[in-house]
């Protein structure tokens, strides 16, 4: 049933008066409205009942994107060509308690944001251009929070990208063996357990304090990044696990997902490899952006990081694969191990061209 959109608009502090609701965008995790204002020089909304099985502290998430979303519009605003508007997410408060989430009669949580008119989002990265600037804008927002004063950000998925706990998982899952799939999956395991030691490499620079923690995205799939019209990157979006991390696990996912030849979820394991100069595009776009806020083992473990991100999620998919399906969406009963093997495919293709993203990292960088 459609929740009341308009008694709900009218507990956030909008300049404008509701005039329709709709049911907007792909995303999986929230329930999104887009409002549309009857006043035509107002702005239109997004309208967010937050999914509070996935994220268990909402206000906690929220004072997040607060305290994000006022640093970066601290910061922004002191360049007078900037347009803070259409950068930054305009959080609205509530009428009720000036904080930026409302809590309805069930007791689920709703947010709202300005709408940002005349954008464009793709799913796809098939220019250099574009990956430019997607590495741009990705390295702009953690260079504009690499500054960010106060306590630590909360931890909205404790361990999200932790590969030391996914790991845990992963072996406690194949004990059990609930599904009674571990015989038939030995060859992907085994993928797995060789580059346990490797692929724990980033947590050990951060745990030795070689690293540092910072502020970080953790969700730098493109289609995330709103582009203007001249295909320009605007801003980031979707700030819900925007948490302490290391800038490698969003350089890491951001190349996984941009560099693929082919679908996730591809059928055809052949498509399946690593666009090297849609690499080297997205890291200079990045690197113009941060490199004056990291440091040089950061940089230097810039190459690594697509390959960690690609075996977290190869790990993911073959660890539900292996406990029956229970995380993932499948559309048929072998869609997690595929996707595991695409992951996997993908990752060799990564090691293939090591040196080659190695040598790009040191070129741009020096």
């Amino acid at each position: 049933m459609t929740p009341d959109l308009k008694r709900i608009f009218g507990c956030f502090a909008a300049e404008a008066s509701f005039l329709s609701g709709y049911s907007f965008g792909p995303g999986h995790i929230h329930d999104t409205y887009r409002i549309t204002t009857e006043e035509k020089d107002c702005d239109d909304y997004i309208l967010q009942r937050l999914n509070g099985n996935v994220f268990k502290d909402i206000p906690g998430l929220q004072e997040n994107m607060e305290r994000v979303t006022a640093h970066l519009r601290k910061k922004i605003s002191a360049q007078p060509e900037r347009n803070v508007k259409r950068e930054c997410l305009t959080l609205m408060p509530s009428r009720e308690t000036g904080k930026s989430f409302f809590t309805d009669d069930d007791g689920s949580y709703w947010r709202m944001f300005i709408f940002i008119s005349d954008h464009r989002s793709y799913e796809r990265v098939d220019s250099y251009s574009r990956a430019f600037e997607g590495g741009r804008i990705i390295g702009q927002f953690q260079a504009m929070l690499a500054d960010m004063p106060g306590e630590p950000l909360h931890e909205t998925i404790p361990d999200f990208h932790n590969i030391v706990r996914r790991l845990e998982t992963f072996h406690r899952v194949i004990e059990k063996d609930p599904a009674g799939r571990v015989s038939s999956a030995r060859n992907e395991i085994e993928e797995i357990i060789r580059r346990e030691e490797e692929m724990k490499t980033i947590i050990r620079l951060g745990e030795e304090g070689t690293i540092p923690l910072r502020i970080t995205h953790n969700d730098t799939k493109f289609n995330n990044i709103l582009f203007d019209a001249d295909d320009r990157a605007l801003l980031i979006i979707d700030l819900d696990t925007v948490m302490p991390g290391y800038i490698h696990y969003d350089f890491g996912d951001a190349i996984r997902t941009a560099t693929n030849r082919a679908n996730e979820d591809s059928e055809d394991i052949s498509s399946v490899s690593m666009d090297i100069e849609i690499y080297k595009a997205y890291a200079e776009g990045y690197l113009k952006a941060a490199r004056e806020t990291l440091t040089s083992t950061e940089v230097e473990y810039l190459p690594f990081a697509p390959k960690l991100l690609t075996y977290i999620m190869a790990t993911r998919f073959l660890t539900d694969y292996i406990d029956g399906d229970n995380y993932y969406k499948i559309k048929y009963p072998l869609h997690n191990l595929q996707r595991n093997k695409v992951q996997i495919t993908l990752l060799k293709d990564m090691e293939a061209k090591y040196g080659k993203m190695v040598q790009i990292i040191k070129n741009i960088a020096k």
